[in-house]
């Protein structure tokens, strides 16, 4: 019975600091310290309406528009409550008929030579909103066209929007899509 008693204790106990304290002290610190991304890193118009988060993808159509990574995420593309990669390797008929399904279309859209891997290979998670730099300068020719700008403004809005390596030497260079599109809609609607 005592040994009852104290393993009821203990669930007790490690519930309520655990499961009520612990969260509460970082969600609090978290608040204080860095609200913005405590709060998913939201994006919002001039109204004030959020229209994305700066560290999920988003799909976005049109020749217009920089495309990103292609979403590995079911039903729904850039799903967050479906996080995965497609776990596919590159043996499996599936996933190479997924890749070079993609390969046709940026074929179709304009682009040529060697396309870059992250515009027809998912990320990890299949959220990511980044592209490299390479795969935004593939995209300059097809949307100056659209849009009717040079290729240079078009230039100029993508390394206004480029983030350099993690910590100065992790990763590489990436792209945020959501930014560039955001200003390139505001640029020239």
């Amino acid at each position: 019975m005592r040994d009852l008693k104290s393993a009821i204790f203990l669930f007790l106990a490690f519930t309520i600091i655990c499961g009520g304290i612990y969260p509460a002290v970082v969600t609090g610190v978290a608040q204080a310290l860095f609200p913005k991304q405590a709060n998913g890193s939201l994006i919002m118009d001039r109204s004030g309406k959020v229209i994305g988060s700066s560290l999920i993808g988003q799909h976005f159509y049109g020749s217009n528009y920089l495309w990103p990574r292609p979403s590995a995420t079911t039903d729904f593309a850039y799903n967050p409550m479906g996080s995965s990669g497609s776990n596919s390797g590159p043996t499996n008929p599936d996933f190479i008929k997924t890749v070079s399904a993609r390969v046709k279309v940026l074929h179709d859209a304009g682009l040529s030579g060697n396309i870059p891997s992250d515009l027809v290979l998912a990320s990890a998670s299949g959220l990511d909103p980044h592209i490299s730099l390479e795969a935004a300068r593939a995209q300059i020719l097809r949307i100056a066209t659209a849009r009717g700008m040079t290729e240079e403004t078009i230039w100029k809005v993508i390394a206004r929007h480029t983030e350099d390596r993690q910590f100065g030497f992790l990763g590489v260079p990436r792209v945020n899509v959501l930014a560039v599109n955001r200003e390139l809609d505001t640029l020239h609607p």
